[in-house]
């Protein structure tokens, strides 16, 4: 998966790549290429006295030495820049992914999980690109090298690194096998530990109701332990890494050392050589510490790109369409015949054989119990979700033939729970008409009933809206996203039970106004209250997911049981008649 991830979003980079690796292989030749000139000092400048050849090999060392330093900086600012580009295109790649994501994948995955995956997961691995452009690619290089240019000074000493090489090595693979498995489960401890803190910080006003402090405290203590167990495990393997190589690089350094004396004793070694050739032994192991932690980060940037992919590789139930049919829809008639929508794997369906019609310049409300899918029919006509069965048709048009800007423009839908963005009224408000003049804004708000509190607002317009709206009531939450909608100007109307946070008054006024203002277009109502839906045009009832009446107000008191109930829980005989 890593290596998959790579070649999807590397390719761009080619040019900077061999840059990068051009650079590295000079400077890392350059660093094998010092140590040699140090012996030549030693052996025939130093021993033999001659300080010209001293001078003249110590300049060419210090700009060998200027060449190596100059090619690193460049080359780790291009790796820099590479990977923090790399980085970039990935959470672009995921967030583009999620955007075309349908309720049920957005439910699959969970908001925490997506927020990990889009951040912490693509840092890390950002950081595995980063340390292959810098030290990966200098680490094979060196360690070959080194061998040769040790080699070059003495074979015969040079039998210590069939031991420490491939001692190392085992060692570092041993280690990094285990750390592999701790990293995946270290990425999931860490969704957790985001779906936990997201919970109370959202709630808290519940917690804190409840006085539920000490049960929070104690819950996200539990999965922050878990994460740090799963912490320990990992620095414990990791701790285990630098002593390892340390032991190896000392041992060795003794073994040459020992051997190497005994050979400058006998006249079969230089001095110049051996420290030559202690240096290159030096090379050689830090090479291979270098891509030991480079190894380290492999294993948990394996497990962030197969959570990556896992997203990117999930494709919406909800596709827009080959051919998609771009016509206006100039009505906005609706229509649902046989409408059916199932959950992958559910016993039973939430929605079953829903046949309903909506017409322009009508309200049609839609009642009944909590969990009996009206929501989810709100959905459906939006194009939120799919329906499993049947078609829903606008203006005689299959929603699933239509432009998603088509569908955009000609539904409205105020949800459930209404949302606002930060920023200010008015950007909230022209979100779905950013060329909305402040004229068009302060008569959206007037319908919708939000005016007066929006001019006591410091800035009006301009005034502040903080993330989700929580600077405002819930009632003036809601009619902000009502106005938002109004400037819209859809053709169909949808709202979710988007009068529940209104007392009395405003409801009625607010549902008076907008029916003037939406004379020629359809109008859907999702309500609980039945005060708000009882001058419908059209009521329809459901019940399971399934429509168990049709009919005016009047008509279903008189005929349909399930709806006189709802009625009579909420009002006495004499006010429902």
């Amino acid at each position: 998966m890593l290596i998959r991830l790579l070649r999807i979003h590397l390719p761009p980079y080619g040019k900077p790549i061999a840059v990068i690796l051009l650079l590295q292989l000079v400077q890392t030749l350059a660093t094998l290429y010092l140590p040699s000139l140090n012996a030549d000092v030693i052996n025939k400048g130093v021993v033999a006295g001659d300080t010209a050849y001293i001078l003249r090999v110590g300049g060419v060392m210090l700009a060998v030495s200027a060449l190596q330093i100059a090619c690193s900086l460049v080359a780790v600012y291009l790796g820099a820049r590479v990977a923090m580009g790399f980085g970039r295109d990935v959470r672009e790649s995921v967030f583009d992914r999620v955007q075309t994501f349908s309720a049920r994948e957005l439910g699959h995955f969970g908001a925490p999980s997506l927020i990990t995956r889009n951040t912490n997961d693509v840092q890390q691995v950002q950081m595995l690109v980063l340390m292959g452009l810098t030290l990966m690619v200098v680490a094979p290089i060196t360690c070959l090298g080194g061998i040769v240019m040790a080699l070059k000074q003495d074979v015969g000493i040079s039998t210590v690194l069939l031991i420490a090489v491939p001692l190392l090595g085992a060692a570092v693979t041993v280690i990094v096998g285990r750390m592999s498995p701790q990293f995946r489960v270290m990425q999931t401890r860490i969704d957790q530990i985001n779906r936990v803190l997201r919970e109370q910080i959202t709630g808290v006003r519940v917690v804190r109701a409840f006085v539920r402090d000490q049960r929070e405290q104690q819950r996200f203590a539990g999965v922050n332990t878990e994460l740090a167990d799963v912490s320990l495990r990992v620095g414990r393997l990791m701790a285990l890494m630098y002593p390892t190589v340390l032991l190896v690089m000392n041992g060795s350094s003794v073994a040459v050392l020992w051997f190497g004396g005994h050979r400058i004793a006998s006249g079969d070694m230089e001095v110049g050589s051996l420290t030559a050739f202690l240096t290159y032994l030096v090379q050689i192991l830090m090479a291979l510490m270098m891509a030991t932690f480079m190894l380290m980060t492999v294993p948990r940037a394996a497990a962030c790109a197969e959570r990556i992919l896992e997203v990117v590789d999930t494709e919406s139930s909800v596709v827009p369409p080959a051919r998609a049919a771009t016509t206006p829809l100039v009505h906005g008639a609706l229509d649902l015949q046989g409408a059916e929508f199932r959950y992958p794997g559910a016993e039973q369906p939430v929605l079953s054989g829903i046949d309903l019609i909506a017409r322009p310049g009508e309200t049609t409300a839609i009642i009944g119990r909590t969990g009996s899918g009206k929501t989810t029919l709100l959905n459906l006509v939006a194009r939120l979700i799919d329906a499993t069965e049947g078609v829903v048709l606008l203006d005689g048009h299959d929603v699933r033939a239509l432009a998603p800007k088509v569908l955009s423009t000609a539904v409205g839908l105020v949800p459930q729970r209404p949302y606002l963005f930060s920023g200010t009224v008015a950007s909230n408000l022209r979100y779905g008409k950013p060329d909305a003049t402040d004229e068009e804004l302060w008569h959206a708000l007037e319908v919708a009933q939000a005016r007066d509190f929006v001019e006591r607002m410091p800035h009006g317009l301009r005034s502040e809206i903080s993330q989700g709206g929580t600077n405002v009531s819930g009632g003036q939450r809601q009619r902000l996203a009502i106005a938002r909608t109004l400037v819209h100007q859809p053709r169909i109307y949808l709202f979710d039970d988007s009068f529940s946070a209104l007392d009395y008054a405003t409801d009625a006024a607010l549902r008076a106004a907008l029916a003037r203002e939406t004379t020629e277009a359809t109008i859907v109502i999702v309500a609980q209250r039945v005060s708000t839906i009882r001058d419908a045009d059209r009521i329809v009832i459901l019940d399971e997911g399934r429509v168990v009446g049709t009919g005016t107000h009047t008509e279903l008191m008189g005929t349909n049981q399930t709806y006189r109930e709802i009625v009579l829980s909420q009002l006495t005989e004499r006010e429902a008649a």
